[in-house]
């Protein structure tokens, strides 16, 4: 309810007319926003948007949807798109098949056997079986993947005892990210920073080396033991297991989708770490739906998650996913629900800040982060991969650290972010 209205200029160009100068926010958005025809959509229902099945879709982008079937969808080459004329640049492919593949271990076939010229799946084993099978990543050793977005461990903010500041400073101090990135991921992966930022430039211009210095945490168990020790929080019955301050017991359940098996995996080990400091913790895993529902619905002790903490143009995006306004269903993030009126007011003073205004949005950013290090209402736990294998039987000049260093994802809102300069990149065997 920002844009006011987009006024066609000429041929070329167009002014947006805003309510609210949100820079930060529509800065992230023209990556983000899809363009469609309002001759076509401005007189279907709301039925037929949500269920309709848009046969035929129209865009702007460089491919068009030429048929499908039970396990694949078929793009053609638009011939006539628009960046042929005014960038001067082309996909070199002219048709992509999308295939439905059943799982990890299937695509890890596939790619070896030439099956599939890119997967954007999680292959465990890739490290290992990269050279023997002329399997194609961004790096040539670790970590191998991009950075696309962070894993946080959200601890429910709404529930004891995780309403303690202490508390969760001891949960940060006793996690060790090291080990899941070694264990789990084979080192595929980077351990977050304690702020959870993306190292990418966007990002990292306004991470605060002082501010984490003084505030910040690491893997450090006697640290951890000695927080909840000081807050109260004392084994009286000899389990092995603290009891809160008010000598209630603490049992407690971390949350993971069954069968996203890295995630499952990476909790056994934050499970283990914690009851290693005296906090009782276990690791389940719930099916996707009922995560879902119990994570947007605030009925949950700790949860991992990254749905909206991916790579963008703006650090903006990764604290509105963090401190989203509290609802009765927490959609779009904040699923602790985390109530700190001064963290929204300088996510809010942030978004209101010109992109290239720097002295005025770091000033913001380092305050907003001594207050993100002092409370830890969430904990970053590593930086997710975006997974990336190619082959190079039909294709070549994949993206690399060598060049082109293009984003090599074929996911759903990453085309933009370099996905289709990768298409024309590309060279034909």
């Amino acid at each position: 309810n920002w844009m006011k209205e987009v006024e066609i200029v000429d041929r070329l160009t167009v002014r947006v007319h805003f309510t609210e100068p949100l820079y930060q926010q529509w800065s992230f958005q023209l990556y983000q926003l899809p363009m469609v025809p309002e001759h076509i959509w401005k007189n279907k229902t709301e039925a037929e948007i949500l269920t309709g099945a848009n046969e035929g879709p129209i865009g702007t982008g460089c491919y068009t949807a030429e048929g499908y079937g039970q396990d694949r969808m078929i793009y053609l080459r638009n011939e006539n798109w628009w960046a042929i004329e005014q960038l001067g640049i082309k996909p070199t492919p002219k048709r992509i098949v999308y295939l439905t593949v059943s799982g990890n271990n299937v695509a890890l076939g596939m790619i070896f056997k030439g099956e599939l010229d890119i997967s954007n799946f999680f292959l465990p084993g890739v490290p290992a079986v990269k050279s023997a099978y002329g399997i194609h990543t961004y790096f040539d050793g670790a970590p191998y993947m991009l950075s696309d977005n962070t894993a946080v461990l959200f601890l429910n903010n709404s529930r004891k005892p995780m309403d303690d500041v202490n508390f969760r400073k001891a949960v940060a101090w006793a996690i060790n990210a090291d080990d899941i990135v070694t264990r789990v991921f084979e080192n595929q992966v980077i351990k977050s920073n304690p702020l959870g930022f993306l190292p990418i430039d966007a990002w990292m211009k306004y991470y605060d080396e002082k501010v984490v210095e003084q505030y910040g945490f690491k893997y450090d168990p006697s640290v951890s033991k000695k927080l909840l020790a000081d807050a109260g929080y004392k084994d009286i019955n000899g389990d092995g297991f603290v009891e809160a301050p008010d000598g209630s017991k603490i049992e407690l359940s971390i949350i993971v989708p069954f069968g996203w098996t890295d995630w499952m995996e990476s909790i056994k080990i934050i499970a283990n770490n914690l009851n290693a400091v005296g906090i009782n913790a276990k690791a389940e895993f719930p099916d996707y739906s009922r995560y879902q529902d119990e994570l947007y619905g605030g009925n949950f002790d700790m949860a991992i998650n990254n749905f909206n903490s991916n790579l963008s143009n703006t650090v903006w995006s990764y604290y509105y996913w963090l401190f989203w306004d509290i609802r009765e269903q927490q959609t779009q993030g904040n699923y602790g629900k985390y109530d700190n009126p001064k963290a929204f007011e300088l996510m809010q003073a942030f978004d209101r800040t010109p992109v290239d205004d720097y002295e005025a949005g770091q000033k913001i950013m380092s305050e907003l982060e001594e207050l993100f290090l002092k409370e830890i209402p969430y904990v970053p736990l590593w930086f997710n991969g975006m997974w990336f294998q190619a082959s190079t039987d039909a294709w070549t000049n994949w993206p690399s650290e060598h060049g082109p260093n293009y984003y090599p994802c074929t996911w759903n809102g990453r085309w933009q972010l370099g996905g289709i300069f990768m298409l024309t990149a590309l060279e034909a065997k």
